[in-house]
Formats: structure tokens, sequence, C-alpha cells
């Protein structure tokens, strides 16, 4: 109450309805060591209903968080302060995941979970159970109604995720008011058809009934567990109590008073007394639970000492010793082979030269396998009773499945990647930008990238796609145009630990591109002179994906006719943004000015590398049901539009 007030800007009502079951779950069940915030074997906490954030702030002071000193409370909500007005991930905790909306917590949740699984299904042995942790997660109406929660939590039934249990705050408000008029779902069953235990009536705000509650979903360990709480939002505060207007708003310092004498609490505002503050201490426990769990995996290291440091490896997010070099001859011998394929299908080449070398590599597809081609020569699916597999068959549940991915990740140990066809990354928008946001790794692979697709139509057919990922800050977005920058693209992905990347592939073949060893090395960089000229070029021309064979094309017929044309490929824009200013000269001179772009989507982004005077063909409406030939001649890719609009752009 007292922070909220402070700040004059937060949410007071969900952390005093929920202040009861995380007193019983945090200071009597949660498995951590508020000493050492990121071991590994740490219960992961969810505060799924993010705006509750001061809830979770209180319980990381209380417990002896050295990052959440009484300061960060008295400073909610302000500039510079780890108390933010929704959680926000930080690696290795003690703040999981960034939450706030709604549903996403709950979907990185599942992923935790799983994480869990499949990792104990690998690492642990007879007599040697290193991983063995649970997922806990709040949530509110709120995650309930978003869909997300049905993608996920019908899926953590199918696989038995038997270590999540959830804690749903059934308050019957929302901010609208009360939700019998647009809620009224019966939980329970929904639940139970889903597969999950499910406890339903608990009191709230009786330590005794949620303690009970809790034993017996950690007692059924095949299925995940909610435990549906009665509670009242803002308990506590005599005059508000059980209204909407606890919501989202400070009570006032007359309801805060009238709250303080209702519940019997005399100290000042931020002021714990110290015996309250001994017994909520959880450093001591904590500690011992860490050292007991050290010694059984110093036992663990003495008898499987492989896989000890395996282990330790992943879950330090640290690639294999050898990973570079495994890198380097792969795609040496992508460029060897030549391939003419689609990069969806090199893609799958690059996925069966880097696997073999990363065995934390898992992912799946929304049951686009066969077109995504994710799984790789060594998938093995997992299951409800074998987890011990990389690949998951993830369902029709495109934002499931990503926001899962985001919880794979930031449990550690497991580097994913899912894939869909690109136009239905709008299903999964938001937990694309919350990878972003927290800056986690995620492999994004989307197929059937452009009006490539041919007779599926405009509904299947991407054009804004790949310009709107390309806008979500810190998304590396990659359009490779055949093997090898397809290759390279996937190994920038596996290299860059800070952030998420989409890999933007066609469905029809590309043509081999042959390159020198120095430009196979300047692929990295985002964008490189694939065809030169001798000295200056009069004209350049850049192009993406499967519009660099026409630019190639071009060029030779404009060569022919004696015009001097660099081509430029560039895979990523991002990753060529970050190069020093000599490099992006030295691909892009600044004297040239004629410059013409061609990528088969919307052409606003492309507008700042060829100028105000330059000439972009793109694709800035929907596009039609026909073959992708009879598309790309009708909408100017062809290399006879792109001579006729170099030529015109020269004279």
């Amino acid at each position: 109450m007292d922070a909220v007030q402070a700040a004059n800007s937060g949410h007071p009502g969900a952390p005093m309805g929920m202040a009861d079951i995380a007193e019983v779950l945090w200071n009597s069940y949660l498995q951590h060591n508020p000493a050492n915030p990121g071991w590994v074997n740490r219960d992961r906490f969810v505060l799924s209903n993010g705006h509750g954030s001061m809830l979770l702030y209180s319980l990381l002071h209380l417990t002896g968080y050295a990052d959440f000193p009484i300061e960060q409370l008295r400073n909610f909500r302000q500039f510079g302060y780890r108390t933010a007005g929704h959680p926000e991930y930080e690696p290795g905790g003690p703040v999981e995941t960034t939450t706030g909306p709604l549903g996403q917590g709950i979907g990185n949740a599942v992923g935790m979970a799983m994480a869990e699984k499949m990792l104990a299904a690998e690492f642990n042995k007879p007599g040697h159970e290193i991983v063995d942790h649970k997922t806990w997660v709040f949530l509110g109406d709120g995650c309930l109604m978003e869909g997300i929660s049905h993608e996920v939590c019908s899926l953590a039934g199918t696989l038995k995720l038997g270590k999540l249990i959830c804690f749903y705050d059934d308050n019957n408000i929302s901010i609208d008011g009360e939700v019998d008029a647009w809620f009224t779902d019966n939980t329970p069953q929904r639940f139970k058809a889903y597969g999950w235990q499910v406890i339903a009536d608990v009191d709230g705000h009786d330590a005794a009934a949620v303690a009970a509650a809790i034993d017996e979903a950690s007692a059924d360990t095949e299925r995940p567990t909610m435990i549906c709480c009665k509670t009242v939002i803002g308990f506590g505060a005599p005059n508000k109590q059980g209204t909407a207007s606890t919501h989202g708003a400070p009570l006032g310092a007359e309801e805060i008073a009238a709250a303080r004498k209702a519940l019997g609490w005399p100290s000042p505002p931020f002021e714990i007394p110290a015996p309250v503050a001994a017994a909520w201490d959880g450093k001591t426990e904590g500690s011992a639970r860490e050292a007991a769990w050290q010694q059984k995996f110093a036992d663990y290291s003495a008898q499987y000492p492989d896989l000890a440091a395996e282990f330790s490896r992943r879950m330090a997010g640290e690639l294999p010793s050898d990973w570079s070099a495994h890198a380097d001859k792969a795609i040496a011998a992508i460029n060897a082979a030549g391939e003419t394929v689609a990069t969806r299908k090199a893609s799958l080449i690059a996925l069966n030269a880097f696997a073999p070398a990363l065995p934390e590599l898992a992912g799946g597809s929304a049951d686009l396998t066969g077109s995504n081609l994710t799984k790789h020569s060594g998938s093995v699916p997992i299951s409800a009773d074998e987890a011990g597999g990389n690949y998951i068959l993830f369902g029709v549940r495109e934002f499931g499945m990503t926001a899962i991915c985001n919880g794979l990740r930031v449990h550690g140990g497991i580097l994913p990647y899912c894939g869909t066809f690109l136009t239905f990354s709008d299903y999964s928008r938001n937990a694309l930008r919350m990878a972003a946001l927290m800056r986690i790794q995620n492999i994004l692979v989307f197929t059937h990238d452009s009006i490539g697709l041919g007779e599926d139509g405009p509904t299947h057919q991407p054009v804004e796609h790949t310009a709107s990922l390309r806008l979500i800050p810190n998304m590396s977005v990659w359009r490779p145009c055949d093997t090898v920058e397809t290759a390279v693209a996937w190994r920038h992905a596996i290299e860059r630990r800070d952030g998420p990347t989409s890999l933007v592939l066609t469905r029809q073949g590309l043509p081999f591109q042959a390159r020198s060893d120095a430009q196979v090395a300047a692929i990295s960089q985002g964008a490189y002179v694939l065809r030169d000229c001798d000295g200056t070029p009069e004209l350049i021309v850049i192009a993406t994906g499967s519009e660099v064979s026409l630019a190639v094309s071009a060029a030779e017929r404009l060569a022919a006719d004696g015009i001097k044309v660099r081509v430029v490929s560039m895979p990523s824009v991002d990753v060529f943004d970050e190069q020093d200013a000599a490099y992006k000269e030295s691909v892009l001179p600044a004297a040239v000015t004629a410059r013409v772009a061609v990528e088969a989507g919307v052409t606003d982004t492309w507008w700042r590398y060829v100028g105000s005077g330059g000439r972009v063909i793109g694709l800035d409406r929907f596009g039609e049901s026909a073959p992708a030939e009879e598309l790309f001649e009708h909408f100017g890719f062809s290399a006879d539009n792109l001579v006729a609009v170099a030529k015109d752009l020269l004279n």
C-alpha cells in the first residue's frame, strides 16, 4: 500500500489479495536462496498477473534479496530502480521473467516447467536427482481470459508437467468491475478437461487451507495443478476491498490509515519490525538448501564427470568449446556443396550440420513440421512419458509456442527454436516482443516468406511482416538468399546471446551464389558486395532473399550495356547497421547515389538506404492467388523490370 501511494501509481489490489497465499508459499515451500538468486536448482516463481508487482518486490525484500533493499520499494516505479511498474527479467533471477501482458507469464512458466522435465530426463540418474524443482505461478482472471492461457495450459496437461503449480486469484474483479458480466467460464472444469489436477474453492486467506492445497498439489507428479483460491481484492482495506477501485489506483492516505488499523499494523511506512523481518529472512535456510544440493552435485560429478561438466556448461549458457571450429567447417562444406534449394530447405541443411554439436538445441513447429522443415536428422520428439528428446510438437499454437520457448530459455539449459509461416508471426507478436524486451535468445524460423507462396493467396502471403519484425527493437532479422547465407544466419542466431533472431525463409528454390572466401566471411556483417564492377559503380542494387538472384541477373544485363553495377546482398539490415562507418561506406559508398532496392514486401523501410532519389521495387499491397512465377512477373519482381527501373533512374 505504501509503495503504491508513494508512487501515486500502481496496483495494490492483487498484492493485498494474494499476500496470504504468498506468505505460505514463500516461507514454507519455495526452494530458493536469497544469497544466490541464480542457484540453478531453485524453484521458479512467476507472477503472471504482473501488475501486482509490489507483491513480488515485497517478497524479495522480506526474504533477503540484496538487490531489493527497502530503498527500492520506496522508489517503486521510479527511473533507475529495479522496482518497475511490472516485473522485469533479470538473468539468473530473482525476477524470472518479464510479465505484465496478461497470459505471457503462464506461457513462460509452462516453458520453464518443460525445461525442468527435459533436463531431468537427460541428466538425472538413479539416486542423483540434480534437476528437481518446481515452477509456481500466480495468475488472475485476466490471464485466464487471454487466449494464450488455453494454448499453453492445454499443452502442459498433455505433457504431464507435474511440477507446474498455479494459484488462481479468483476474486471476481477486473478493471471494469465484477467479471460475471463477461467471464463466466467454469475454470475448474476447464482445467480438468486439459488433464490438470484442480483443487477448487480454497480460501486464499486461510493459511492452513493454502498449505493443505500445496501439499495435495505437490503429491501429484503426473499432472500440473491449478489451485483455485477465493480471495478478496484489496484485502484489509475496510472501505474499498472487494471492489475494482483497488485494482489499479492508490488507496489514498485515509484508506491506508483505516487499513493499518483494521490489520493491526502500527508501523510507519516502509518500517518492518525486527521480529517480523527476522522471521521472514530466508538467507540462512536458503543457503542450507543450496549447500545440500551442492553436495549432491559433487557426488554426481564424481560418478558422472562428463555429464556434470555438460550440465554446468549448459546452465551457464556457454557454447561448446569446439563450436567455432565446427561451425566454420559446416559452413565451408555447405558452400562447397553449392546446392540450389529453397531457403527453408537450406535452414534444415544448416540444422543438420549444427545440431550434432549443440545438445542444448531444442525446438519444434506449430503443426507445420513438414513445411517449416524444423525437424533435423537428430530430432527426438518429447512426450508426456518420455521427456528426454529435443523436438516439441507444439500443435497449432503459434503464440503459446513462442512464449513457451521464451520460458525454455529463461529457465536455462535449453537453446530454443520454433517454426511457423511468416504470416502467422502476427499470432505470436507479443511473445516476440517480450523476447526482444528481455534480450533473450529465441530462434524464430519463419518460412513461406512472400508472394512466392503462390496459390494459397493473400491470406498466407506476408508482405508487411518482414518489415514489421525489423521494427521491433533488439530483434535481429535475416532474409538469406541461399544455403550459405542461411547457414551464416543460423550461426548468428546461435551465437547471439542477447536477443531473439527471426529467420525469414522461402518456399521456392533459390539459386546458389558463388562467392570468394572473403565474401563468405563478409556475410556475417549483414550486407556485403556480392557482385561488383571495375572502378566506381554507377548504380548500386540492394536485394535480399529471393530477389538477390534477379538482382544479379539484371546487373549482368546492365553490364552488357556498359553500365557499372554493384549488387549488395543485405540479408540482415540490423546487423549491417551495427557495423562501423568505414565498413558501411565500403559497401554503400555515399558518392554513389543511384540506388535501387528490391524486396518482395512493403517498401517503407528501404528509403533510408536508397535515398529520396533512389527507387524501391516492392509490394505495398496484398498479393493474389496464382502460381508464384506469375505473381512475381505481375508485381514487377523480374530482371526485365529491374533493368527498366535502373535505366530510368540513371537517365
